[in-house]
């Protein structure tokens, strides 16, 4: 019996061991000048606030994810979230209203004139900014279009739009020790943090900057 005690109590601190080391032992985070990376500044500065465009995006989304906003898909009359629930394309849409770009303005002004490119049978401003499929026919069509490959390390900088299949993000100015950016994201209830290193597990199709 004291034999099967033991077992089980140290199999248990295995697993202990186990859920620590995969959940709060975070590895070393790198930036650009660890490359020797130049780090991107915009030439524009949308909200004329003194902060580049490209900053002001990532400033914003690291402002957002502050307030540890809880995953849920709901509907909004004002198109943004306000009551600390969200999901993937409010970190965008947060990030990028900081820097002065209303995105639910843009959208659905983008889909009234230009309706053919998106697969939309109703229009609806409060909701459609806020869909992956949209952003990506918007940004495709109204963002610089940079690399999907993840390993031209130096054409990937924080405050970029990453696209995935059914989700999205903003580049992190944090990398992994290849170089690789993390991701600022929102991807279910379950996320423990918002900044992740997901890249290389993640099928991208859309890489932009905005500015």
């Amino acid at each position: 019996m004291k034999k099967v005690v033991i077992s089980v109590t140290v199999s248990v601190v295995i697993l202990l061991v186990l859920l620590s080391s995969i959940f709060f032992i975070r590895p070393k985070k790198y930036t650009n000048e660890d490359f020797n990376i130049e780090t991107y500044i915009s030439s524009v500065d949308k909200d004329l606030d003194g902060i580049d465009d490209q900053t002001d995006i990532l400033m914003g989304v690291r402002e957002y994810i502050k307030t540890q906003p809880k995953y849920k898909s709901k509907y909004y009359s004002g198109g943004y979230p306000n009551d600390n629930y969200g999901v993937c394309t409010d970190v965008v849409a947060f990030g990028l209203k900081s820097a002065g770009y209303d995105l639910m303005y843009l959208v659905n002004e983008d889909i009234i004139n230009n309706r053919d490119n998106y697969n939309i049978d109703i229009v609806d401003k409060n909701i459609d900014f806020r869909r992956v499929r949209n952003l990506k026919v918007y940004f495709e069509n109204n963002a610089i279009k940079l690399t999907n490959d993840i390993y031209d390390i130096d054409d990937w900088q924080g405050g970029d739009i990453v696209i995935f299949d059914k989700h999205v993000g903003i580049v992190s100015d944090r990398r992994n020790k290849e170089g690789i950016t993390y991701v600022i994201h929102h991807a279910n209830p379950y996320q423990i943090y918002y900044e992740e290193d997901i890249l290389k597990r993640m099928d991208v199709v859309g890489h932009y900057r905005i500015s």
